[in-house]
């Protein structure tokens, strides 16, 4: 019965890393889609979402509601002014060369945030307090009810958004073909732009929603990301329901490997899935066909 409810206890805290890794999963298939950019500052956008909610809270003393809007709000104009410098300027540059600019504007982030704030690592208050919730014989805190209810949000807000409005529609033309897009009147420049400012405001809030649990500092973006990374092919760098279902599969085994055998596999647990399907199966786990694309 003791390990029963154990494993209960791991699938609960799996399930809430799960989401989190399918939030930042997401944002790394909504720029691949619309640009073919891998883009290895998202896990920086994560951390920046908790830094500036903590900042807004403890330096500026603003509601957490509203810092958290800033929070958003900023890594959004980060995001921005990245794809405005970095990206737009190189029309005809290779994936390569993509890949290391994003790598070197995550080390610039990481960096200034480090001068800024510090070393140190933070804590963000939890939203609704600490009292744990007993749940078929495991405890829940307040805190994973938020996660899963600001994901299950995100996952029905970007269903409506890229299958029943203009801009969705006209994004997932672009995914499919640019140049055809371009043809029909579609901005491709414009929607490449809204890619890096929707990926940026969910990866900040994933942040955001994640540091009442693991806090956060300025090098917390690396190994998150990694893992919405690992999340997102296992999804076959779709944006949909694959990513999502990978993400959760992952904070799954991640957590039955952390408490079943060693808490120091719990990172290396997802690089072996990501080693594996890349071997085993490199499309993705949930791909049939072509990917549908956002």
């Amino acid at each position: 019965m003791e390990l029963l409810n154990q494993t209960a206890q791991y699938l609960i805290s799996g399930l809430a890393t799960g989401a989190i890794y399918a939030l930042i999963g997401l944002s790394f298939a909504i720029i691949f889609n619309s640009t073919g950019i891998i883009n290895f500052a998202q896990g920086e956008f994560v951390m920046l979402g908790g830094v500036l909610t903590i900042f807004s809270i403890t330096t500026l003393k603003l509601p957490i509601l509203i810092a958290v809007v800033i929070a958003v709000a900023g890594t959004t104009v980060v995001g921005v002014v990245f794809e405005r410098l970095a990206i737009r300027p190189l029309k005809d540059a290779t994936p390569l060369a993509l890949i290391i600019i994003t790598i070197g504007a995550s080390i610039l982030i990481r960096g200034v945030v480090m001068l800024l704030w510090g070393k140190d690592t933070q804590a963000l208050p939890a939203f609704s307090g600490n009292e744990p919730i007993s749940f078929a014989g495991a405890t829940l805190l307040p805190q994973h009810l938020w996660i899963f209810g600001v994901t299950l949000l995100v996952i029905a807000g970007s269903r409506l958004f890229f299958h029943h409005t203009i801009s969705g529609k006209a994004m997932r033309a672009c995914s499919f073909n640019r140049r055809a897009a371009n043809l029909v009147g579609i901005s491709v420049g414009r929607m490449v732009l809204l890619s890096f400012v929707i990926s940026s405001a969910l990866g900040s809030l994933a942040g955001v929603i994640i540091a009442p649990l693991t806090m956060t500092s300025y090098d917390v973006g690396v190994m998150l990301g990694l893992k919405g990374f690992c999340a997102a092919i296992m999804g076959g760098m779709g944006s949909g329901f694959g990513t999502v279902l990978g993400g959760l599969i992952l904070g799954i085994l991640e957590s039955l490997g952390a408490g079943l055998i060693s808490s120091g596999y719990k990172d290396a647990i997802a690089f072996f899935i990501l080693l594996l399907i890349l071997f085993i199966r490199p499309q993705g786990l949930f791909k049939k066909g072509e990917t549908e694309r956002v």
